[in-house]
């Protein structure tokens, strides 16, 4: 049922949405919203679009916030903040998951939901592979324009002007900002974690592309483990089964094995012996690439916000 569920909410959101600026602190309805209708775009009730431009780059990026049920009836109340990479498809669907998962009582905490766009008037591809990867040695099939190892850069705009400008305009609870990634979303979730874990308290590293030149984000753990003692951070890692590389079976991925990465990260991790790290890690069954992502978000969601 679970399974159904996801994938049919996959569809409907992936097929169209839309996100409109409400008002300021917007309030998610526990109601049906009356669509505006006339051909206009379905709205997402209580969710906001704020410009945040990089002033190192001079790129313009927006990010995306819906607020939790409860936020404009506990005006004292502090939330956490869960961060999402590729905010045009991962944003809508999140935040549907989320208030699902609550429908017959609380089964994970209430948070505050900001999805990273891509540059304002790019391609996806062209951001994402620029922003989500660690260095310039994107693979041979990307086009020969392709600008990829700027993810230091966007890491620090991520410090130094996202999370401020949350913590500025909504409550946010300090201790609590959590990471979601996939694919090179993860990637650079597996930077920030081996370069600067405090960023964020918990990460969600779904099928993270540590593939990518050489395996570069191993050798950023292996760095990382020569010179801490401590990894604080709780960690959700995920993979699809069929994202192990099995040629001739059109189900499988034909070029790396996904699986046999993650697994070499989670074994790399556990031999570290770190106090503060809580890890888990999973491979879903019957799942690839693309259709992994609702079924792990649910999963991730639920081991690092779970109501206790």
């Amino acid at each position: 049922m679970q399974r159904r569920f996801q994938n049919a909410l996959l569809i409907a959101l992936v097929a169209g949405f839309g996100v409109s600026s409400g008002p300021l602190h917007a309030q998610a309805q526990s109601t049906a919203k009356v669509q505006p209708g006339e051909g206009r775009p379905y709205e997402i009730v209580g969710s906001e679009v704020w410009d945040v431009p990089d002033p190192v780059s001079g790129r313009d990026y927006q990010v995306f916030v819906a607020l939790p049920p409860s936020y404009a009836k506990q005006p004292q109340r502090r939330y956490p903040v869960l961060y999402v990479t590729d905010a045009d498809y991962a944003f809508p669907i999140i935040r549907q998951i989320a208030r699902r998962l609550n429908v017959e009582g609380p089964k994970i905490e209430e948070f505050i939901l900001v999805g990273l766009s891509y540059g304002k008037g790019e391609d996806g591809m062209v951001s994402r592979q620029r922003d989500y990867t660690p260095t310039p040695n994107g693979p041979s099939t990307a086009p020969a324009n392709a600008v990829h190892g700027q993810a230091r850069a966007y890491q620090k705009y991520l410090r130094d002007q996202v999370k401020p400008f949350i913590s500025a305009r909504y409550r946010a609870e300090p201790a609590r900002a959590i990471f979601l990634g996939h694919s090179y979303g993860a990637l650079l979730g597996t930077q920030i974690l081996f370069t600067e874990p405090g960023l964020f308290n918990g990460y969600i590293l779904g099928s993270p592309s540590l593939w990518y030149d050489k395996r570069h984000a191993l050798k950023l753990e292996a760095s990382y483990a020569t010179q801490n003692q401590d990894l604080p951070a709780s960690v959700y890692l995920y993979v699809g089964a069929y994202e192990a590389l099995q040629k001739g079976d059109r189900r499988y991925n034909q070029t790396v094995d996904m699986v046999a990465d993650s697994r070499a990260l989670e074994t790399a991790l556990q031999g570290r012996n770190y106090p503060g790290l809580k890890l888990k890690s999973a491979v879903l069954n019957d799942e690839d690439h693309l259709t992994v992502a609702p079924r792990a978000f649910t999963q991730g969601l639920k081991y690092l916000l779970a109501v206790r």
